[in-house]
């Protein structure tokens, strides 16, 4: 893309956060008014300051000097108020655009169809929502209003100065373009390294992410001394990226103060010759040093916050693409499903992720209200992508899925979802009490309807045992309890939601024996007189189904009882004889 490319792009971007400000009108514009009020503030001290040494200092008014002395201390304090209400507001006005906008990326985030995290790193959107969405807090605190605020400083001061000695004014401005020059540069300088570290960043939220996510795989392999060399390398290029930054301001800053002197010694040297010449008075000179500092000083900082702005709207333009990605959830529907029985019939369903091949490929079954099919196949069969096409966390391309013989894409989404009980081999349960991992933060449980459901699955006693009972605070994915206490916590969350269908995706794959027949009591209670599909391995848990659904490539290679496939020798046999199934009663 090319800088004019670029420019436009920047230009659309920055409408776009600008109509952020909306909803704080108010607030938006008095920030104006005040970055105006203070530019024109910011040039009266010197003003006075020269009024009080050509008017009252040389003619040793001493009456005179108190009292425009009192002035402008009024003045100063009066600045310092409203400068004081213009910075908290601004950064007030930040905070709040801020969090409206990193709420609805995390909004959009939680409404995405599955596929697209699939795609997308979890590190990428975890900088997205935060680090990027900060950036935009800037914006505001630090780019635009600020940049409004120098610039009618600088003005107002460049104004002031030629109205009082546009001579003197013009010598004092020589240096001007050296400063130009040298914010030009240092502005490219810092904006190439601060795209280096935005791409870094989010490289580091990736890898960490990803590492800590799976430390059990890196250690059982013994790849820590791997790890940790590709995070070195990460961060290194994190590291270089901000000593770039670092070194343009290095050189910057001091430039700026050469030219400041050269600017002062220039005024000095002219201003002592018009003196002798009595064209001007020693305050001229005095207030015009001041008018220097007051404009060397937004002059100074200028080009940062225009970096800070630039990277910002490079932010925001991160933020918005996750925002305008399409592929969020359809929820087009307007069906409740309160009251369905929980009939799912398959007609000739076909579906592939991004391209063919089909991963599932025209298949067709029934299971009626309250009874249980078994799914067993294969890895890469199928079996998962099939109950998740159920509820809508993939959307087929061909044939039709109905609950109650109803089209699944009619019912309203979040209605359809709760009906639809899922509990996966690896249970999740977030860092928090184990109230809030039952109810997931639902305030509509009460105390009696969570102590219903932990008996019937037989966790009461356990929850009861622990500090706090139901308060009693989990680390992070439930570690501190074993595999089968998180399981039985996910039978409970489960059976508090009460769904009519429920889905088990190798719920029980990794239970030891000694807690075999405990999760075998609860999912038997979990799953009285509910629909329920059952993708497993263990006979135990394969045998209890009504029927048995063998799947092969993405087609059902048979269907039908333990003993009606057993008698058959076909597909369900011969992964009895692989001992692909597990032979545990």
């Amino acid at each position: 893309m090319n800088k004019q490319a670029k420019w436009k792009q920047s230009i659309v971007i920055g409408k776009r956060i600008l109509k952020e400000t909306a909803a704080f009108k108010s607030t938006f514009y008095l920030l104006l008014l005040l970055s105006i009020v203070l530019g024109a503030i910011s040039i009266l001290r010197p003003y006075l300051i020269q009024i009080a040494v050509d008017t009252y200092i040389r003619k040793l008014d001493w009456h005179g000097l108190i009292w425009i002395t009192l002035i402008q201390l009024l003045i100063l304090f009066t600045e310092s108020g409203l400068r004081f209400f213009f910075l908290y507001r601004m950064n007030w006005l930040g905070m709040h655009i801020m969090m409206r906008i990193r709420n609805s990326v995390f909004t959009k985030i939680l409404h995405q169809q599955l596929r697209y995290f699939d795609t997308t790193p979890i590190g990428t959107l975890t900088t997205r929502t935060i680090n990027d969405v900060e950036a935009l807090q800037d914006i505001f605190s630090e780019g635009f209003i600020s940049i409004i605020a120098d610039i009618i400083t600088i003005l107002a001061v460049v104004g002031v100065m030629l109205y009082t000695n546009w001579k003197l004014a013009l010598v004092c401005l020589l240096t001007l373009p050296l400063l130009l020059i040298a914010t030009y540069f240092f502005k490219e300088q810092v904006r190439a390294s601060f795209q280096e570290v935005r791409t870094a960043v989010a490289a580091l939220n990736t890898f960490v992410q990803e590492r800590l996510s799976n430390m059990h795989l890196i250690q059982a392999y013994t790849a820590e001394e791997q790890s940790l060399r590709a995070f070195q390398q990460i961060n290194a290029q994190h590291r270089d990226a901000n000593i770039k930054a670092i070194f343009a301001y290095s050189v910057f800053f001091p430039v700026v103060e050469i030219v400041l002197a050269t600017a002062i010694g220039l005024l000095v040297w002219v201003g002592a010759n018009q003196m002798l010449h009595q064209e001007i008075t020693a305050g001229v000179i005095i207030a015009f040093i001041m008018y220097l500092n007051l404009l060397f000083r937004p002059l100074r900082m200028l080009a940062d916050k225009f970096n800070v702005l630039q990277m910002g709207l490079v932010a925001a333009e991160r933020v918005y693409q996750v925002l305008d990605h399409q592929a969020a959830e359809e929820n087009k529907g307007v069906a409740l499903a309160d009251d369905i029985k929980g009939h799912i019939r398959f007609d000739q369903v076909s579906f592939y992720y991004d391209a063919p091949p089909w991963i599932v490929n025209a298949i067709s079954f029934e299971v009626p209200a309250g009874t249980s099919l078994a799914i067993v196949g294969a890895t890469g069969s199928g079996k998962t992508t099939i109950v998740h096409l159920i509820n809508r966390l993939y959307a087929y391309q061909q044939g039709q899925i109905t609950i109650d013989g109803q089209a699944i894409e009619s019912y309203e989404l979040n209605s359809l979802r709760k009906q639809i009980g899922f509990v996966l081999q690896d249970v999740f349960l977030f860092a928090g009490s184990i109230w809030d991992n039952l109810t997931l933060q639902d305030p509509n449980f009460s105390e009696e309807q969570v102590a219903a459901v932990c008996k019937a699955i037989g966790v009461y006693d356990f929850i009861m045992q622990l500090p706090n009972g139901y308060q009693y605070q989990l680390l992070e994915r439930g570690q501190t309890l074993s595999q089968g206490q998180r399981q039985l916590l996910s039978f409970a969350r489960v059976l508090l939601y009460n769904p009519k269908i429920i889905i088990l995706d190798e719920a029980t794959a990794s239970i030891d024996s000694e807690s075999e027949q405990r999760i075998q009591l609860a999912l038997d209670y979990l799953l009285k007189g509910r629909t329920s599909i059952i993708i497993a391995h263990r006979l135990s848990t394969i045998k209890k189904a009504n029927a048995i659904m063998v799947l092969d490539k993405g087609v059902i290679a048979e269907k039908g009882s333990h003993e009606e496939l057993l008698k058959k020798q076909g597909a369900y046999a011969q992964l009895l004889q692989q001992k692909a199934l597990t032979n545990v009663l």
